[in-house]
């Protein structure tokens, strides 16, 4: 039976990251920041402004009316960060794929998968959906009940999808996991490499649980901001 192993693929050369692709490097250094910005940005508006209703249709559409450009910013900062994740995981391929090219592949692949679903569902957890604006504004036109209960009925169910486990989240994570084990084989500090073992497992099941542990997600995003500064300063001195 063949096993699995994180080493070099069979018929790669031992080698280190190819210097033509320097300008990917630096672009992935400054995209890890800008991801950390976008985030950091997010949890802050998510910190001083009155939270999202979790549930209830009415309530959440009036949430938004009365919030609606910090709900805006707030949505488009985590959505946003999602670019910058891809090209940090291009660059993180092109700089560890003479160590094993199948597994930074993979990696690349499911966090890259993780930025096209967050860009086509264009939502993000606690209850921040794109289309959750335009029905707060059908909402606040409507003149009958019926109408009211209409909108406020199909905002329910984007609230439910939106809250939902993070399938996009999970992938984010797995990508980590994924890369830091390539890490281990060089290139990387392995302290580095670590980091992001423990960050990718303890994100796999944060964003699973995201919905229960609340404010307690911080925590692991404070790793996930620490891996992501390492990892940019890496590119950084590569490119």
């Amino acid at each position: 039976m063949e096993t699995m192993s994180v080493g070099r693929s069979s018929g790669e050369a031992v080698a280190g990251p190819d210097p033509s692709w320097r300008g990917l490097y630096r672009a992935g250094a400054i995209s890890a920041v800008l991801y950390v910005v976008l985030n950091m940005g997010a949890l802050v508006l998510f910190i001083i402004t009155p939270p999202v209703p979790s549930s209830g249709g009415a309530a959440t559409l009036q949430y938004i009316a009365s919030n609606k450009s910090a709900y805006l910013l707030e949505l488009v900062l985590f959505v946003a960060a999602s670019v910058f994740a891809m090209v940090v995981f291009l660059a993180l391929y092109m700089a560890l794929k003479h160590l094993n090219k199948s597994f930074a592949a993979i990696a690349a692949l499911v966090a890259i998968a993780y930025g096209v679903i967050a860009l086509a569902l264009n939502s993000s957890p606690p209850s921040l959906n794109g289309g959750l604006v335009y029905l707060s504004d059908q909402y606040a036109t409507a003149t009958t009940a019926a109408q009211h209960i209409a909108f406020a009925t199909a905002a329910e169910g984007l609230i439910a999808v939106t809250n939902a486990v993070n399938s996009a989240g999970i992938l984010f994570e797995v990508g980590i996991l994924i890369i830091s084990l390539v890490m281990l084989k060089g290139v990387f500090h392995k302290g580095v490499a670590y980091l992001g073992i423990v960050t990718g497992a303890l994100g796999i099941v944060s964003e699973a649980l995201r919905p229960i542990l609340g404010f307690g997600y911080v925590v692991f995003f404070v790793l996930e901001v620490i891996w992501l500064i390492a990892v940019g300063w890496k590119l950084y001195r590569l490119g």
